[in-house]
């Protein structure tokens, strides 16, 4: 597979700046594989896919507040920095972002917040995902981490333009965000209500959570032709023993297991046994899904509308079939579906 056969003319007022009103009420196009295809309903119409005893795999990971915004010493020009991982909690280590980057130097220091109390160094500027500091600062760790949230803000996508917004903070987290470590929501997760969680349990759906810290690494651009020599950043997963009994369960009893998102399908793909089952996990990803490529665990997939060229929509090209994916998007792009992180979804049966 090449590069090119994933680019598609996506109009720029098609990119979701703001969420939908209600989380459950984003359009949903539904693929049926099978019978090929292709359906216009609400989200809240999930229900109606789904019958007892089927199975939803969510991602459960927290988005972080990963955006801030520094001053560096004696010039006091503006820098942004992005906090992407953590390298070392007890000496305060962060691989980061900066923007922008030509004007940061190892030894730079950068002030944050309004007394500029919050002092980091810039140790290091030869790593791949950009610099690494060294935040200096004299409380508890918990304090540290209280002193991140608070100059922190929610770190929405470089395509929205618009400021920050309060209903941000709540709208770019799934309602079910528990662990927190991603720089970037789940994004097929942010359909879901409290009530239509409800209602699918009331009719007998099962869950079953996992979690992948997303990293920038998901969003890096695909910049070779030949896709086998794409290299994906490592990104974190944690497959619990009882998630992975569930879902191996649902695989026995022959349900429908759908993973619920880019995130949860490849934490899913990364910890396979030689009999097509789920192994509990702790550790790192760097698994790139591309067409061709066999699925092992779920059998249908929830996914929003994603970039050209980008690896989600590669992956969701490998579930849904290339030919069906790039007509499914046309299609999308016909009928006006938004994309991307705050757009609408599909459901690929």
């Amino acid at each position: 597979m090449k590069l090119s056969k994933f680019g598609f003319e996506l109009p720029p007022e098609l990119l979701a700046e703001h969420p939908a009103e209600h989380r459950d009420e984003s359009r949903l196009m539904v693929l049926n594989r099978k019978d090929q295809t292709i359906e216009h309903k609400m989200f809240k119409d999930v229900i109606n896919y789904f019958d007892e005893g089927d199975l939803m795999v969510l991602n459960d990971t927290k988005v972080f507040p990963a955006r801030l915004y520094g001053e560096k010493e004696k010039t006091g020009a503006r820098i942004e920095v992005f906090l992407l991982r953590e390298l070392n909690a007890e000496q305060r280590l962060w691989d980061v972002l900066v923007d922008p980057a030509r004007k940061i130097r190892i030894g730079n220091k950068l002030f944050f917040g309004e007394d500029e109390s919050l002092v980091a160094e810039v140790i290091d500027n030869t790593t791949s995902r950009g610099r690494t500091l060294r935040f200096l600062f004299d409380g508890s760790y918990e304090e540290f981490r209280k002193r991140l949230k608070k100059e922190g803000e929610t770190p929405l996508p470089k395509y929205i333009k618009r400021a920050v917004e309060p209903k941000d903070k709540e709208r770019y987290q799934t309602i079910y965000a528990q662990n927190e470590g991603s720089v970037a929501a789940p994004t097929a997760g942010l359909h879901f209500s409290k009530h239509l969680l409800k209602r699918l349990e009331i009719k007998g759906v099962d869950f079953a959570k996992l979690t992948l810290h997303v990293g920038l690494g998901t969003f890096n651009p695909v910049e070779v032709e030949d896709l086998s020599k794409h290299k994906m950043d490592s990104e974190e997963i944690t497959i619990p023993d009882g998630a992975a009994k569930i879902i191996n369960n649902a695989i026995d009893n022959k349900r429908r297991v759908c993973a619920v998102g880019t995130t949860s399908m490849r934490a899913l793909e990364s910890s396979v046994s030689s009999n097509k089952r789920l192994n509990p996990y702790q550790g790192w990803t760097n698994k790139f899904i591309f067409p061709p490529y066999d699925f092992s665990i779920a059998n249908s997939m929830i996914t929003n509308f994603h970039m050209p060229k980008s690896t989600l929509m590669m992956m969701t090209s490998a579930f849904a079939g290339h030919d069906f994916l790039k007509h499914a998007y046309e299609e999308a792009v016909k009928e006006k579906y938004r994309f991307y992180s705050y757009g609408d979804v599909m459901l690929i049966l």
